[in-house]
């Protein structure tokens, strides 16, 4: 479904992805695991469209991507839920939710998906008309990846959805992203809890450096590779 192939991208002369090629097929859950400053958040922007390519190829269902506007992207079918979530305080959830579906025609599907998303996380309809700036952070993280599902995304990416949450919310966040994965959607995980992120992925690959370090199933990288050594050793 989506396909990388040798992508450099920098910020000005620092340089933050150095020739990396990864795959997601459709149906995965695919883990990017590795430090901070390693390149995660990097890649999952540079596939969106929030940053263009220095070079290198992005493929996603069979057509070249790489330096379409993020507008373009999410219109393709790819959704980013982002490391800060990006949500609007000022609005109540149904109009954060209805802004996920801007992008698609047709009025007919919008009470159902609303319906879905409530099903999906029950809190958002007890709290459907408050302003999203007064949810608790574990709230308003399950509204950011609602949102990102209204545009009816068939890759959909998480950068670091369990991010400054209390243990119990991130049990829960976990258990949906299973949940969306059994129901068949195709996500691409950066998560600095490798632990968990390997516990539900079906490949993963370790980013170092803006580079591949390693890649495979994760039975493979618990195997192969030395995490204790490269959390506790790496840096940003």
């Amino acid at each position: 479904m989506l396909r990388l192939d040798d992508l450099h991208a920098q910020y000005g002369a620092i340089v933050a992805l150095r020739g990396v090629s990864l795959e997601v097929n459709e149906g995965e859950l695919v883990a990017l695991v590795g430090v901070n400053g390693a390149g995660k958040t990097t890649l999952l922007s540079t596939v969106a469209g929030v940053m263009r390519p220095r070079r290198g190829d992005i493929v996603f269902e069979g057509e070249p991507i790489a330096g379409l506007t993020p507008e373009t992207v999410v219109r393709k079918g790819i959704a980013l839920v982002p490391e800060d979530r990006e949500i609007f305080s000022d609005l109540t959830v149904e109009e954060n939710l209805r802004l996920g579906a801007y992008i698609r025609r047709g009025r007919g599907e919008y009470g159902a998906d609303i319906d879905r998303m409530c099903e999906l996380f029950p809190i958002l309809r007890e709290r459907f008309r408050q302003d999203a700036g007064t949810l608790s952070g574990g709230e308003q993280q399950q509204l950011a990846i609602a949102r990102a599902l209204m545009s009816h995304p068939r890759l959909l990416m998480l950068d670091e959805p369990s991010l400054g949450l209390a243990p119990k919310i991130v049990d829960q966040v976990f258990a949906l992203i299973e949940q969306l994965h059994r129901d068949g959607m195709t996500i691409l995980l950066v998560e600095q809890n490798v632990t968990r992120s390997l516990a539900i992925a079906d490949r993963a690959y370790l980013l170092n450096m803006g580079t591949v370090q390693a890649s495979g199933t994760p039975a493979d990288l618990r195997q192969d590779v030395d995490m204790e050594s490269i959390y506790l050793g790496g840096g940003d």
